[in-house]
């Protein structure tokens, strides 16, 4: 039978941690948005039924409590310049209560542009209004979409163009978190934070293949001095379950977002999802990595040709690693301990089985399937 897991390992060591924004996104923010799978296709019904499913089967408890809302709930503006939605979410205020009652919180999307990437309505000289509009509404999150901003705006104008909207959501005296969505232009991990910004999109958008997914996260290292409580790389949400790549493939794609403390946004149809695909995106052990309260990203420490060996310090002074083998066949990789500065005895533990493995000294081998990963924890 193939191994299907993957590895991290939680070594002691000694590492800073970065200041924390204690009243925003202390931890990665965790949830799901419609995007992925329903694009322009969805309804108030299709949020209410993730926002049900959220609520009722485990996810909740596992951490995920945003429901995002992405493009296409736009309609036009009434006299006043006010927004209001389409005949799709005929009303808004009443499924964000609806959101709400569950125990979750809500997101909503738009652009700094005159319109949205699928040419809805933007927030261009609107942004007052809108983040007044948003409020009412009683929204949590906004994602802001740089789209058709190329049309009014330079790339120099952006650090500019994300503050007006923050400052204008700060004026309505309501929290909301902050997503930035412009692709990683301008090395945005370098400024987001001085804008606001909870979280920044550090890429192009990912798809629901292998080679897209894998390029995205592996292209996250050296940005980790950026990301820390409060500011997160964002390298995209979650394709995991939406049926292109296989079970290995969402393995990797799991663990190494919850290895570079990334938001974890679902990205799948949540009311018909398989046990399966539940099960890597519930399992307590990888989550908790990608929560951990010391908010310090991972970054690679090793790599041999396709294989690589990432590692993440936690709070309690271990470290995760994942092992990850993105190769045409099945390889044994090797953690050596001194990568991770560790030169004793340590006790290595299975994130994805939930079990331990037992004591190694100086290194860890396991056999890794093709675009399968290890997710370890080493103490």
């Amino acid at each position: 039978m193939k191994s299907r897991f993957a590895i991290v390992f939680i070594v002691a060591s000694a590492c800073s941690v970065m200041a924390a924004d204690p009243t925003s996104a202390a931890t990665p923010p965790m949830g799901w948005n419609s995007w992925n799978h329903f694009a322009c296709k969805v309804t108030a019904d299709d949020v209410r039924a993730a926002a049900d499913a959220i609520a009722s089967n485990g996810m909740k408890d596992a951490g995920y409590i945003y429901v995002n809302i992405d493009d296409c709930w736009q309609g036009d503006r009434d006299e006043q310049g006010r927004i209001r939605p389409n005949a799709k979410f005929p009303d808004m205020k009443g499924l964000v209560d609806y959101i709400h009652s569950k125990g979750l919180k809500a997101g909503i999307y738009s652009s700094p542009g005159p319109k949205t990437c699928a040419r809805y309505e933007g927030s261009y000289q609107h942004e007052e209004q809108d983040a007044q509009q948003y409020a009412e509404w009683g929204f949590d999150y906004l994602k802001y979409d740089w789209c058709s901003a190329e049309k009014v705006y330079q790339h120099s104008d952006m650090i500019a163009v994300y503050k007006k909207m923050h400052d204008a959501l700060a004026r309505t005296g309501r929290p909301i978190v902050f997503s930035l969505c412009q692709y990683g232009y301008e090395r945005v991990w370098r400024w987001g934070a001085s804008v606001g910004g909870n979280l920044w999109r550090t890429t192009e958008d990912i798809n629901d293949h292998y080679d897209r997914m894998s390029v995205i996260g592996f292209d996250q290292d050296g940005l980790e001095s950026f990301a820390g409580p409060g500011h997160w790389n964002d390298p995209d949400m979650l394709e995991v379950g939406n049926g292109g790549m296989n079970h290995d493939e969402y393995i990797t794609h799991m663990s190494l977002w919850v290895l570079l403390a990334a938001p974890l946004l679902a990205g799948n149809d949540l009311s018909k999802m398989s046990q399966e695909t539940l099960d890597i995106l519930t399992n307590k052990d990888a989550v908790a990595v990608d929560q951990d309260a010391k908010g310090q990203q991972g970054r690679r420490v090793a790599q041999e040709g396709p294989l690589e060996v990432w590692a993440k310090p936690l709070a309690d002074g271990s470290v995760a690693v994942g092992l990850f083998n993105r190769g045409e066949s099945v390889n044994p990789i090797t953690v050596n301990f001194k990568d991770l500065g560790i030169r004793k005895q340590v006790q290595v533990r299975d994130l994805w089985q939930h079990k331990s493995l037992g004591s190694f000294d100086g290194s860890f081998t396991v056999q890794v399937p093709r675009h399968g990963a290890a997710l370890l924890k080493v103490q």
